[in-house]
């Protein structure tokens, strides 16, 4: 039996893998990980009983901050938005539960048709005329769109256009790390763009929260002959035009604000729509509609086969792995809020947004960095570091903003959603009143 009882691998597995390894024990194995980040509490012993070992990491868990005990007002990429009860309640129905991407419609019509209807809600919210089956996140998506039209332009320049999420701009560069393509960073789109441009990308809102003049980029970049790839947050499609009603090629989305938990990070799900122009060299899965020998409605994978997603550097897309049931979250929760309950969302994200910032305004000492109109969330900056400011709030059962001071000089990122109440806002705002106060 293992030393470790909680760990189904015997000693002799372990020392297996640790000899081809080539560490002693487990513990050298983590000993380049700092001290203060083990966690020597989940060293749980021997012998407890089932209700004992609930008990004990129960209390183990909170440790972690529960956002139903703090109030959240960190953005950037992955949101806290209200969840509909029907989302987890169809989401368990074994209809939609397969043990295999669909690639057998016969045995996967629940979720067939569950990617169907995923699609027509996707494509609809973003004005687009064709959207696939998902991807695995927002920025693998964009990154997919990027390589997309370099294939269909045959050009090798990728632009973008301030200001992107870090973080996607890094999961671009990954993707194309062995390829002959280049990044190239726009300030404006009016700047002069080059020949060889494949795409003219911009996120909207950006990473500051600003919404950007799409009619402006769209304009240029079918005047630079490159295709326009647009980034969105898809719960501001319910405040702000579509991408799709300005003209854009190419639009790809982060879904989690769209009924899917934060969780830890994922899993999420990528949003990808496009013209149906495009449709040959778009990635991921397509699901159609027909019918079957009875004439009834049935659903399939169409327009690529399955070989297509593992043909290595031949293949439009490498990625294999079926989103679908993220895909029903997202689906479940479009649904159940239809059109005006996404208004409803954006219309409050946007207010509620609007009222921190008048109120942070009224504080000496803090600047909103914003020249231009924001969603759900903005830009200040303050005289303390914002380390220091949020482990001030995080005193105060707080998590604050984003710290990026690496961009601009002490700023942070902001966000409110509708979960945000008046209450909690308030809250914010006086604590940061009285953080600067305590340390003038």
């Amino acid at each position: 039996m293992s030393n470790h009882p909680y760990i189904p691998n015997t000693d002799k597995d372990i020392n297996q893998m640790l000899s081809v390894i080539g560490v002693e024990s487990f513990e050298k194995l983590i000993s380049d990980l700092p001290k203060h980040l083990l966690f020597p509490k989940l060293n749980i012993g021997n012998g407890l009983t089932e209700p004992e070992l609930y008990n004990h990491l129960n209390i183990i868990s909170k440790e972690n901050f529960n956002l139903d005990e703090y109030s959240l007002f960190l953005g950037a990429g992955s949101y806290k938005h209200y969840i509909p009860a029907t989302v987890n309640s169809i989401l368990q129905r074994g209809d939609f539960a397969t043990a295999y991407t669909p690639y057998q419609p016969e045995a996967a019509q629940g979720t067939l048709q569950s990617g169907f209807e995923f699609q027509s809600l996707v494509s609809r919210l973003m004005g687009m005329e064709v959207t696939n089956a998902g991807m695995y996140d927002g920025p693998t998506a964009f990154a997919e769109a990027c390589l997309m039209a370099c294939r269909i332009t045959k050009k090798n320049k990728i632009g973008l256009v301030n200001f992107f999420n870090p973080t996607i701009i890094e999961v671009l560069k990954s993707y194309i790390a062995y390829k002959e393509i280049e990044i190239i960073e726009i300030k404006e789109p009016k700047e002069k763009i080059p020949e060889d441009l494949a795409c003219l990308c911009i996120q909207y809102p950006n990473f500051f929260g600003s919404i950007p003049n799409l009619d402006e980029f769209v304009n240029i970049s079918k005047s630079s002959d490159c295709l326009s790839i647009v980034h969105t947050n898809p719960i501001s499609l319910g405040f702000l035009k579509s991408p799709g009603e300005y003209g854009v090629d190419i639009v790809t989305a982060e879904g989690q604000p769209l009924g899917v938990p934060i969780s830890y990070g994922g899993p999420y799900i990528g949003l990808f729509s496009c013209n149906q122009t495009h449709i040959r060299q778009m990635p991921g899965r397509i699901i159609g509609q027909t019918t079957d020998i009875d004439g009834k409605i049935a659903y399939t994978l169409t327009l690529q086969t399955r070989e297509q997603h593992i043909r290595r550097e031949r293949a439009t897309s490498n990625i294999c792995t079926s989103t679908q049931l993220i895909g029903l979250m997202v689906t479940i929760y479009l649904a159940t809020l239809g059109p005006d309950g996404i208004k409803d969302v954006g219309n409050l994200c946007y207010q509620k947004s609007h009222y921190l910032a008048n109120s942070l305004r009224n504080i000496k000492g803090v600047i909103i960095e914003n020249k231009n109109e924001f969603f759900n969330e903005f830009v200040f900056s303050t005289p303390l570091r914002p380390s220091f400011l949020n482990e001030k709030l995080l005193q105060k059962k707080i998590i604050g903003g984003l710290d990026i001071s690496n961009i601009i000089n002490n700023g942070i990122l902001i966000c409110c959603t509708e979960m945000n109440t008046k209450q909690q806002i308030d809250s914010l705002v006086s604590s940061i009143q009285e953080i600067l106060n305590d340390n003038e």
